[in-house]
């Protein structure tokens, strides 16, 4: 085999990994956009009706709903795809989203409870739902440029933009839970799209 066809195969290969990496991941967008937006009404639900921000650590019990749930559907599936290097990349990104959102998370909450600390006012007005959610939109972007899927792109832009302009509209109240109902819709219409492009 010539080096042009070691190449070409190569390169068919990672294709046909991102083909079916994305083929297989249009439920888990539509999974986790479903419980975003669910958590978000709900948090926002009760949060409007008591007046009570503490209502915002229901947003612990998503992973412990999701990923029960991602399990289930994972093991219902044929045989799963060989660990490659674009299985490996795109973990990676969700890997460092998590860590990144969970850090910034921790930070703000940390500044925040400590009400005479000077950095206090300044972590508060930061806005961390939306820095999550523009994490988010971008961990959602460089997926869709790892997998070359123009939908999955196009969606972590518009999550991630359309964040910054939902919570300048909102301003940083119990509304702000919009913005993560927006990204759960978006996710729920990148699934549909996935799923419509792999038929």
């Amino acid at each position: 085999m010539t080096a042009s066809e070691s190449l070409a195969l190569i390169t068919e290969t990672l294709n046909n990994n991102r083909k079916e990496i994305t083929r297989r991941g249009g439920k888990f967008f539509i999974l986790w956009g479903i419980l975003l937006a669910f958590f978000s009404l709900l948090v926002y639900a009760l949060w409007k009706s008591t007046g009570h921000a503490y209502w915002n650590n229901l947003w612990f019990a998503l992973p412990l709903v999701g990923y029960p749930l991602a399990r289930m559907i994972r093991s219902k599936e044929e045989p799963a795809v060989a660990t490659n290097v674009v299985s490996r990349i795109v973990s990676g990104i969700w890997t460092s989203f998590g860590v990144f959102a969970c850090s910034v998370a921790a930070f703000t909450v940390l500044f925040t409870t400590v009400g005479d600390h000077p950095l206090a006012a300044i972590v508060a007005g930061a806005g961390l739902t939306v820095n999550i959610v523009l994490l988010f939109g971008l961990a959602e972007t460089i997926t869709g440029v790892a997998l070359k899927n123009w939908a999955i792109k196009i969606a972590g832009f518009v999550t991630g933009i359309g964040s910054v302009a939902i919570y300048y509209l909102t301003g940083a109240t119990k509304e702000q839970m919009f913005i993560f109902t927006f990204a759960g819709l978006v996710l729920v219409a990148t699934g549909l799209i996935v799923k419509y492009q792999n038929r």
